[in-house]
């Protein structure tokens, strides 16, 4: 199976590349502190708000990693972009509004203003955690791009995309991840249609497919389980209505009505991306099933389209992996910087101080990524997007319910007990539990418990 880079596709990977990069200057020139750098200046639109949201929901994991998962298991594959969909839809009904009124710039800042200093640390621990290993997820998808791009080994092509990263983020923020997530927004769409809409149609359609594969696994949500693929999903919708990108997005809406449309317009943009990679996944396996199955989307581009369409439609791989990961990292950096430096460390920081400390603390992140992935190339990207999201949704999601709707009704420590015990249950889980039933309901039935509790405490106070 042939699948040379011609020159013709670094041409047009060159030239969108080119161009991204102008927005992204273009972005840089809005930040004056660290206000912009964080949350824009509190000026983004609608379009910007979504811009940022789908800017790091449409990465590796929403085209690379849904074309591999879905080459080896079928629509089970949809559960990353339709579970993040969801969340935004509860995101824009339920949460914009106390998330927006708040005016808190971190996840740790709502539950420290709620629960007490305590629960800084450990939220910031946990949903750090989880946003690296989406991060980790990132690279991964990046790994399999640059490989089949560039016939490089995973090592350089990880340093690469960490660099990219960097460069892309530390000049930016959050207006740079918004404004180049509307100019990507347009390229994945065009990209992820076009592929689609070839796979389909080279594949035969719904019958064509039907006739090549069992209706089971290949044609159900459920392929790897329902209990498995449920979790999936509702890992998803936690994951995104307590991530600190998302919020941040939100909290750098001009106004409300600003920051909940953006939500709504991200709910609708997301799920049909997933759609589009699972018909390349498919397309991939009925044609080359011996295929590295990291590899479907990019050899599909190389061996199917125009080079002219398929260096644009790399680049804007490259420019999704890129810009999800970068997100993902703007978001650690701002949770540390915020909640941990400034808090304990530099009360007095000066808006320059900050400015630069986000700046040190992206780099810093990026190269323990690094490390951690020359371990783990080989991984399914959607089983480190899936473990993310579920960490950072059993830690902060139902004591994040509690500060923003139950202000004041749930004891403080029961509180800050959940957000310790609840994800080391989910790692208890993974030991205990059988393999089919996903650790995430040990970590969400205890955190039920605990907060439960929590809020029965106080209420037998109030009475007493």
């Amino acid at each position: 199976m042939v699948y040379d880079l011609t020159a013709w596709h670094v041409i047009a990977v060159i030239l969108t590349l080119s161009g991204i990069t102008l927005v992204g200057k273009y972005a840089g020139r809005n930040i004056r502190g660290s206000s912009d750098f964080l949350v824009g200046g509190r000026r983004a639109n609608a379009l910007i708000v979504a811009g940022t949201i789908v800017g790091t929901l449409v990465g590796g994991a929403s085209t690379i990693g849904t074309a591999q998962m879905a080459y080896l298991y079928g629509f089970a594959a949809w559960w990353f972009t339709l579970g993040a969909g969801i969340g935004c839809l509860f995101l824009a009904l339920f949460f914009v509004k106390p998330l927006y009124q708040g005016r808190k710039d971190t996840v740790p800042e709502i539950l420290i203003a709620e629960f007490g200093p305590a629960s800084g640390p450990i939220s910031t621990l946990f949903v750090s955690l989880g946003i690296f290993l989406n991060i980790v997820a990132q690279v991964l998808s990046a790994i399999a791009l640059l490989t089949t791009m560039f016939k490089i080994s995973p090592l350089p092509a990880a340093l690469l995309s960490l660099l990219l990263m960097a460069f892309y983020v530390v000049f930016g923020g959050v207006w740079g991840t918004g404004l180049v997530g509307m100019a990507k927004l347009f390229l994945i769409y065009m990209a992820m249609i076009i592929g689609g809409l070839m796979a389909w149609l080279g594949g035969g359609g719904w019958p064509g497919y039907r006739a090549s594969f069992p209706a089971y696994p290949y044609f159900s949500l459920f392929g790897r389980g329902f209990w498995q693929d449920f979790a999936s999903g509702l890992s998803l919708v936690i994951g995104v209505l307590c991530t600190q990108t998302y919020i941040q997005a939100v909290g750098s809406g001009k106004s409300l009505n600003h920051a909940r449309l953006g939500a709504l317009l991200s709910a609708i943009l997301v799920p049909p991306i997933g759609l589009a990679g699972i018909f390349v996944g498919l397309y991939m396996k009925m044609r080359f099933p011996d295929i590295e199955p990291a590899a479907a989307f990019p050899l599909f581009i190389l061996t199917h389209m125009n080079p002219w369409l398929g260096g644009v439609i790399l680049a804007t791989l490259l420019i999704a992996v890129v810009g999800t990961g970068a997100g993902l990292t703007l978001g650690i950096s701002t949770i540390l910087v915020k909640d941990i430096y400034q808090r304990y460390l530099n009360k007095k920081a000066s808006d320059v101080t900050l400015l630069r400390a986000c700046r040190f603390m992206i780099v810093i992140i990026l190269a323990l990524t690094l490390l951690f992935i020359t371990g783990n190339v080989k991984s399914l990207v959607l089983k480190w997007s899936f473990m993310s999201m579920g960490l950072r949704g059993v830690t902060v999601f139902l004591p994040l319910c509690a500060a923003l709707f139950a202000r004041g009704k749930v004891n403080r420590t029961a509180a800050i007990v959940s957000m310790v015990v609840s994800p080391l249950s989910v790692l208890a889980g993974k030991f205990l539990l059988p393999d089919y039933l996903d650790p995430l309901f040990l970590g969400l039935l205890v955190s039920f418990i605990v907060v439960g509790y929590g809020y029965g405490i106080n209420r037998i106070r109030c009475y007493s």
